[in-house]
């Protein structure tokens, strides 16, 4: 299968994006950029105040609340789409370089480059196998250190109580 079409039967979309798709991508990466600056932030807080203050010039009428909760139900609407955009883009941008990791590294197993593929139940196998991995390298690290082999959870349940105990009290 080509690299074309692997990507279009992952993800649902061809490989290239059109004008439309090219357009939307720039004006979202803008939007979330000029969107986290503080500038938009206090622009949003004064629209809020001129709200505020023109209430009474409008005998805080029903139209005076309408335009407020219209205005910030069609921003917070749209904003949900760019918000996605934007997150999408950024956990592929984070998983090709993972992915990249993965494979650049000797003895790891490829299968883990690849992962975000999987279904939920596949997903929670390797979990499960990796969490087996984890404990049973753990004991092994126990053993050659002469400490105990207990589980992990067992261990860090006895450790929370104390080190609940060893906090000092508030105001002593």
């Amino acid at each position: 299968m080509t690299s074309k079409a692997n990507h279009y039967v992952h993800h649902g979309q061809p490989d290239e994006p059109g004008v439309l798709a090219a357009f939307f991508t720039k004006f979202a990466q803008a939007t979330a950029h000029w969107t986290g600056h503080p500038i938009a932030f206090l622009l949003a807080v004064a629209v809020g105040a001129i709200w505020i203050v023109t209430g009474p010039l409008f005998s805080y009428s029903d139209t005076w609340q309408l335009v407020i909760n219209t205005g910030t139900t069609i921003v917070t609407f749209l904003m949900v789409f760019l918000i996605q955009n934007t997150q999408n883009r950024d956990i592929m941008a984070v998983q090709l370089k993972l992915s990249e990791l993965v494979l650049a590294m000797k003895g790891a197993e490829n299968k883990f480059a690849s992962i975000e593929d999987l279904s939920d139940e596949e997903l929670k196998e390797l979990h499960d196998e990796c969490r087996a991995r984890a404990d049973m390298t753990l004991n092994h690290l126990n053993r050659r250190h002469g400490k105990d082999s207990r589980k992990p959870r067992a261990a860090a349940q006895r450790a929370k109580p104390l080190r609940r105990r060893s906090r000092p009290a508030v105001g002593t």
